[in-house]
């Protein structure tokens, strides 16, 4: 697979302006997390350079947030995550988190609408919001996308006119696994991220917000992240549904 060299569009008066917090972890993150990880991006010119998005992400690793969060930065433009509200009470973590404008999520509440309230007015805003949809990260034993959440189908339809674009990524989960208590930093893990074009979902526009839609919508956008997914990794993607983990039941051992 060629990727193409790594291209930072964030320059010195260009592009969307950090935040005296995202300054602050900046400094803190981004050169570490250059250091120990080599990171490279395909498509970055696909991300708007202004205006609202929602980017969908799959779900490899722990870590992978950071890595995100390094390549929209890198694409000039400010990360807003919608993430577990159990982050945010978390000391220090919490206020950081709340002053880089990323937006609590308590799933199974009224206060999820809430959230989602937040997130349409910051897209209103011509702000850029990224989401996992999965909600975790991927339980598949071959570290595919796995069946998401409803909540980034929620949302693209909450705000139709706004652009969902998928982004693929791949490669830092063989070093660091937490879920098996596996971090390797030597050799220097290597993560690829492809964003892909935007996901057409205007065949959903002005349709209630069923529970059967919902579904349909979040298939769809889980569907097409597992094709980038394959073409990033150059492999024949899996057949038939999206992986379902029960909840509570331990991955297998072979897990990517």
């Amino acid at each position: 697979m060629s990727v193409p060299r790594l291209e930072k569009l964030r320059r010195p008066g260009h592009g969307e302006k950090l935040g005296a917090a995202w300054r602050t972890v900046w400094l803190v993150l981004y050169g570490p997390s250059s250091v120990l990880v080599k990171t490279r991006y395909r498509h970055l010119e696909r991300m708007p350079a202004t205006g609202p998005a929602i980017i969908v992400v799959n779900h490899v690793s722990h870590v992978d947030p950071v890595l995100v969060s390094k390549m929209v930065i890198d694409a000039a433009r400010t990360p807003r995550f919608l993430a577990k509200d159990s982050i945010f009470q978390v000391p220090v973590v919490g206020a950081a988190m709340r002053g880089m404008g990323h937006i609590p999520v308590k799933r199974g509440s009224m206060e999820a609408m809430q959230s989602l309230a937040a997130a349409v007015d910051a897209l209103a805003h011509g702000r850029l919001i990224v989401l996992h949809p999965e909600g975790t990260v991927t339980r598949d034993p071959d570290g595919w996308p796995m069946a998401g959440k409803t909540g980034a189908a929620r949302l693209a339809l909450l705000a139709p006119e706004v652009p969902v674009i998928p982004v693929a990524q791949w490669g830092v989960q063989e070093s660091i696994d937490l879920y098996r208590r596996r971090v390797r930093l030597v050799p220097r893990p290597r993560h690829t991220l492809s964003i892909g074009v935007p996901i057409d979902l205007s065949g959903y526009r002005d349709k209630e917000l069923t529970g059967a839609v919902l579904r349909e919508v979040t298939e769809a956008l889980m569907y097409r992240l597992r094709g980038d997914v394959a073409e990033l990794r150059g492999l024949p993607g899996p057949r038939g549904e999206l992986y379902r983990w029960p909840h509570g039941q331990q991955p297998s051992k072979g897990a990517a």
